[in-house]
């Protein structure tokens, strides 16, 4: 067998040391975006990213690096909180497909992207270059209404 390629504080970063995340729970701006979700289980924000309408939904509880790691009662809160925030985007951005991606290879906290798709999509049918996912610089004034008008959806 080789030698791993993960990451020598791997094991570290799953539990939760140094956790970005868990860094940044319950902010209202945290850094990547606004927040549009206060759950019980689950924080919504809404992404500076160049793709509009891109949302993460975040664990809010202890750190978890998976969804298994969840009771029953957590999973089911998270996932319906995380469907409240994705019906929002849904709602306001008009896509015509939205992607869901269970990741955390980067960042080991649980957390659902939600990933609105268009007609003018560069690779339907394929996942989203994750170039359209980066940080971006929409419009302020114009990224700002948009999640008040998600809040006002999931209020």
């Amino acid at each position: 067998m080789s030698a791993s390629t993960w990451p020598a504080d791997w094991e570290d970063r799953k539990a939760g040391l140094d956790c970005a995340m868990c860094a940044t729970r319950g902010a209202e701006d945290n850094g990547h975006g606004l927040r549009i979700l206060q759950g019980t289980f689950a924080d919504a924000y809404l992404n500076r990213a160049v793709l509009p309408g891109y949302a993460v939904a975040i664990w809010n509880g202890p750190h978890v690096a998976e969804p298994t790691q969840l009771d029953e009662d957590q999973a089911t809160g998270f996932f319906r909180e995380m469907l409240l925030a994705a019906r929002a985007v849904e709602s306001h951005f008009k896509p015509v497909k939205m992607n869901y991606e269970v990741l955390g290879n980067s960042v080991p906290h649980l957390h659902v992207h939600l990933i609105p798709r268009y007609d003018d999509d560069p690779a339907p049918g394929s996942p989203l270059p994750t170039s359209f996912l980066r940080p971006g610089r929409p419009a302020d004034h114009r990224f700002r209404a948009d999640a008040d008008a998600l809040r006002t959806l999931l209020a």
